[in-house]
């Protein structure tokens, strides 16, 4: 049988969701890998809405589940459907939606909360020795979510990212666009991405990175 990848979304645009370059690259290298990918998303309303052309706020909703709909062409599960017993694996993208939909890093910093699911999900996979991949941004989640087991985690280079997650407990590594954090011990794996790019063909080698890497700890 096929080893199980939950690739886990926040929406669909880099301003309140899910990074599409991130979310696509990932699903692309899992498909060359012969893996089965399992999306998910919470089903739960955006914290808030963003025109990609102008930058402003819109005086609408969304729901997470049915924008991350979008990028999984319609191939995905609610998050509260999804157990650790059904996935290998967990990779989840960046984009500000992992830290606003996914957790409150993005509004509260260290003191805000993971979405409870989220949590759950997570705390699930370390406990059964399952390996979590985290790019961009969606490291700051996974680090509020596991900070009693200190993980160690990049975010690249963004000093005020990296002094929120320190001050958590998280242990911090400086990575290039191109490289991997690797903590062995809590099988975590995590790659700058967007917070250094500049270009998706950069962001493409720290991700595949990631992906080989993630496979491997299967």
């Amino acid at each position: 049988m096929k080893k199980k990848v939950g690739v886990l979304l926040s929406g669909c645009g880099v301003f309140d969701g899910s990074e599409i370059h991130e979310a696509v690259l990932t699903l692309l290298f899992l498909n060359r890998r012969g893996v089965e990918i399992v999306c998910m998303a919470p089903d739960i309303t955006q914290m808030h809405v963003i025109n990609h052309l102008t930058q402003e706020e819109l005086k609408e909703t969304r729901n997470v589940l049915a924008e991350s709909a979008r990028i999984a062409r319609g191939e995905i599960k609610s998050l509260s459907d999804v157990n650790s017993s059904d996935l290998d694996a967990l990779i989840i993208p960046g984009g500000f939606g992992a830290a606003k939909n996914l957790s409150e890093f993005a509004f509260k910093g260290p003191e805000g909360s993971v979405n409870p699911d989220v949590k759950r999900l997570l705390d699930e996979m370390l406990s059964d020795g399952k390996p979590i991949g985290a790019l961009c941004i969606a490291p700051a989640t996974v680090g509020m979510a596991l900070k009693d087991r200190h993980p160690k985690l990049t975010v690249g280079i963004h000093e005020e990212t990296i002094q929120a997650l320190e001050s958590m407990g998280v242990k911090h590594e400086i990575c290039s666009v191109a490289e991997v954090a690797v903590d062995e011990k809590n099988r975590i794996v995590t790659t700058p991405a967007y917070m250094i790019g500049p270009e998706i063909k950069d962001v493409a080698q720290g991700i595949e990175k990631l992906v080989d890497k993630i496979i491997s700890l299967m």
